[in-house]
């Protein structure tokens, strides 16, 4: 697979996790190392790990997953976006703690953004392309792009705080309506 293809392609599977990098970013959550280290390295491994599975799984989950990917991503964008619409209208000091760096939200944050890259797997095992040099450079990308989203965002967080938790929430859930509308097709 030529290196410019495989670039496009993870810059493509790169821009859900962009999107939340950079809502983690402005809304706070991603402004120590740890938290950074913890985006960056989550979801590059999944975008690194899903065509890897996609791959080995080759044809067979087609069946099993083709129907429902989009709903599932859906499913859990909603969730986590949907919460944290709600949790940006709560008084501060109630406020739930829905921090996507750590625990069950990074988890989830990070299957979801990286379910098209299973497809791409899968893709590349139906043509017979070996699945290593793509998925390695995919995860790189990925981390590479959540970096700079985390530096943007942090830089953009004391203008927008309250109002990027929102508009962060409301891009989870659009992204993963996009995702359902692409099911449609």
């Amino acid at each position: 697979m030529v290196l410019w293809t495989v670039i496009v392609i993870a810059l493509g599977l790169a821009m859900d996790s962009v999107a939340v990098c950079i809502v983690a970013a402005t809304t706070g959550y991603a402004s120590n190392r740890w938290a950074v280290f913890r985006l960056v390295f989550h979801f590059g491994l999944f975008q690194f790990l899903m065509p890897v599975i996609g791959w080995t799984l080759g044809a067979w989950v087609d069946h099993y997953v083709k129907g429902v990917d989009d709903w599932i991503a859906f499913g859990l964008l909603a969730f986590v976006g949907g919460r944290m619409i709600w949790a940006a209208f709560q008084p501060r000091e109630n406020q739930p703690t829905t921090d996507p760096t750590r625990g069950l939200t990074l988890l989830i944050l990070a299957t979801a953004t990286s379910l098209d890259a299973l497809a791409v797997g899968l893709s590349l095992a139906l043509v017979g392309i070996s699945v290593w040099y793509p998925s390695v450079l995919i995860g790189v990308v990925t981390a590479v792009m959540c970096l700079v989203a985390i530096a943007l965002g942090n830089r953009l967080r004391s203008s927008v705080a309250k109002w990027a938790e929102i508009a962060g929430g409301a891009v989870l859930i659009l992204i993963g309506a996009r995702l359902l509308l692409q099911h449609f097709r």
